[in-house]
């Protein structure tokens, strides 16, 4: 019997691409750059699986050209690159990795927010280009993390990590969410309270919410003049969650006093972008869930993921298999 067909869109994980090679007659994008649209259109047409990244849009002219496709796996825990009413009306399966990368995430939002505050990477650049000649009560002086209070906008998963290891730093943590999380509230001590509050009262401002309409430039100029001319802004989530030229010209003026990226808009951040000269905020090229075990099982994830949607098993991590499964018994 023949193995079906499944295109992976980047090299990933020995574990979980050697899951796929073993079940399935699998090609994998051998460039460390994402397959170029036209490419992957050829690519797939055969293909019933395909395991993609963020940097892969799936639309309905991806659809149009794989019509056997039968599951989407992204490896990553958003889907804003994925039609999901779109895959749902044909009948493709989706699933994501949430849950693995969770912890790791969140170490790396809260380095981003260690980094920012006491100026860790202006210091590394400051000693490396040979202005360090001594000791002085005035060289490179940041902010305290103990006993500050951290604004976190959204309490999903990560959010709530975030939480907890704020906790540790005797922060006052408070939160902003739609759908509020009174168990949190009582087991973390956190307090929930209105975004305007949440702007104006944090020291450091955490973005953990999905990228959606709602929530797209949610970090605007007006909103940056709500928070305090000490704060700090944290992104690990989604690049355009923020609206990165107000954020550079908030930075500039000293609306607020800083920025831990991971994530930015557009992303890869270009090198003449004027965010790139802020001396005040800290970018990373999108790296909070990679450490060596986390991107191994994220892997895992989407691997089982194509495997259980190509046999017809329940999903891992479905995004809409429930919506797929009572459209086809209809």
């Amino acid at each position: 019997m023949a193995k079906p067909k499944v295109f992976v869109s980047r090299i990933i994980p020995e574990k979980g691409q050697k899951m796929i090679t073993d079940a399935c007659d699998a090609e994998i994008w051998q460039d460390d750059q994402p397959t170029p649209r036209a490419v992957l259109l050829e690519k797939i047409k055969d293909c019933e699986g395909l395991l993609c990244l963020l940097t892969e849009k799936i639309d309905a002219e991806l659809l149009d050209a794989a019509p056997k496709l039968k599951v989407v796996a992204n490896l990553a825990v958003g889907f804003d690159n994925i039609d999901v009413p779109e895959c749902t009306k044909r009948g493709v399966l989706i699933g994501n990795t949430p849950g693995v990368l969770t912890e790791t995430t969140a170490d790396f939002a809260f380095t981003l927010l260690m980094a920012t505050a006491r100026r860790v990477v202006e210091g590394d650049n400051y000693t490396r280009a040979g202005k360090w000649l001594t000791w002085g009560p005035m060289i490179l002086v940041g902010q305290d993390i103990h006993h500050a209070t951290l604004g976190l906008i959204g309490l999903g998963r990560i959010g709530s990590e975030m939480a907890k290891r704020a906790k540790g730093f005797s922060m006052k943590v408070m939160y902003y969410d739609p759908f509020r999380r009174e168990d949190l509230e009582k087991e973390l001590g956190l307090v929930y309270a209105d975004l305007d509050t949440i702007l104006r009262e944090s020291d450091f401002v955490s973005i953990h919410v999905p990228l959606m309409k709602e929530t797209h430039h949610l970090m605007n100029a007006e909103n940056f003049k709500k928070m305090k001319k000490t704060a700090i802004l944290i992104n690990s989530a989604r690049g355009p969650i923020v609206d990165t030229m107000a954020l550079n010209d908030a930075l500039r003026a000293g609306t607020i006093g800083g920025a831990g990226l991971d994530v930015t808009d557009p992303e890869p951040i270009p090198m003449d972008h004027p965010l790139l000269g802020a001396p005040n905020c800290v970018i990373a090229p999108h790296i909070a869930s990679g450490s060596v075990n986390t991107r191994s099982n994220m892997s895992i994830m989407a691997a089982q993921n194509i495997l259980a949607g190509l046999t017809g098993a329940d999903m891992p991590a479905p995004v809409n298999q429930a919506d797929v499964r009572k459209a086809a018994k209809k």
